[in-house]
């Protein structure tokens, strides 16, 4: 398969994937469940998507300021409002080519800040890292917050509760069982993988060593703060999840944190997958469709109205560089 073909399918697919599932879940509702989620969706209350619209913005501003703290070590500090913008565009570039954001990101960083690409692309695979382990630890937080409710459902769906642990425990020892052997590998793939993972361990570490690392945890905090309160908000707007608490909430952002990273922006697959997991707690899944595209559309619309924003306005900034 040549070069050629990989990019395209690797920009086709998840669209293609994305428009089949927003086609499917147009398909498998009623015309009377379509016109009550277009209804809930119509009638969103603009306060309280707009509130999310802002957590959203001040999550984005937050991670601008910290990516200086990242680049303050290597002997650059960046314009706020420079970084700002470039974040934008990298969220924006996203939605059309996966993961292409992050190389415009440190393209856009050269051109307006003077530094060297693989200088600044290295700080974005350490965010990466950081915000990878951000979302753990916010998956065992929701474990422990629903964990009789989990462990019940389990039940009632007859999976062996002693038997999944055991699965639970055999594969966490075959993790580092793997590991091990991986390290004492000398095989090309080991070797790779090996490098892979240390990068991943030397960008975690590389944290506690900074000279601003309290004010870098502290921007980390509040953009995954920001990241579930801008999901939390959105509850107000349908009237059936306005009583779920913050643990049941955090199943559904789970779900949709891993949809995100599925497809294009969660095209599709994010109101499907909040959906399915609102359902759990006996929300209906008008409701939780309506939940979903609410959620979706409004974030969504805030990359893209800001990320053409940010387009037209950084190089306009920049015109001397």
């Amino acid at each position: 398969m040549g070069n050629s073909l990989k990019k395209f399918l690797k920009i086709f697919v998840p669209i293609a994937f994305g428009l089949f599932l927003v086609w499917y879940s147009y398909n498998s509702t009623t015309l009377e469940e379509r016109e009550q989620i277009i209804h809930y969706i119509s009638n969103a209350s603009p306060f309280w998507v707009a509130i999310s619209v802002v957590i959203g913005i001040l999550s984005h501003i937050s991670r601008a300021m910290r990516w200086n703290y990242l680049l303050e070590p290597l002997g650059y500090k960046p314009k706020i409002t420079n970084n700002v913008f470039i974040v934008l565009i990298s969220y924006f570039a996203n939605l059309g080519i996966p993961r292409s954001g992050e190389i415009l990101r440190a393209t856009a960083l050269t051109t307006y800040e003077n530094v060297p690409f693989e200088k600044g692309f290295g700080t974005i695979v350490t965010e990466r890292v950081i915000d990878l382990l951000m979302l753990l630890i916010i998956i065992m937080i929701t474990l422990l917050l629903q964990t009789d409710f989990i462990l019940g459902f389990l039940e009632e769906k007859g999976v062996n509760i002693i038997g999944a642990i055991g699965i639970l425990f055999v594969g966490i020892v075959g993790l580092f069982l793997a590991s091990y052997i991986i390290r004492k590998s000398k095989s090309p793939f080991a070797l790779k993988l090996k490098g892979f993972l240390n990068g991943l361990q030397d960008g975690v570490l590389s944290v506690f060593k900074m000279k601003n690392k309290w004010p870098f945890i502290f921007h980390t905090l509040f953009i995954w703060v920001a990241y579930v309160g801008m999901f939390w908000v959105i509850k107000h707007t349908v009237e059936e999840t306005i009583t779920l608490t913050l643990g049941e909430l955090l199943v559904a952002f789970v779900a949709g944190a891993f949809a995100m990273s599925t497809t294009n922006g969660g095209i599709g697959l994010y109101p499907i997958a909040v959906s399915a997991a609102l359902g759990i707690y006996g929300i209906s899944s008008v409701s939780g469709d309506a939940f979903g595209w609410i959620m979706w559309i409004a974030q969504t619309l805030m990359v893209v109205v800001f990320g053409t924003i940010s387009f037209i306005v950084l190089p306009l900034l920049n015109r001397n560089r």
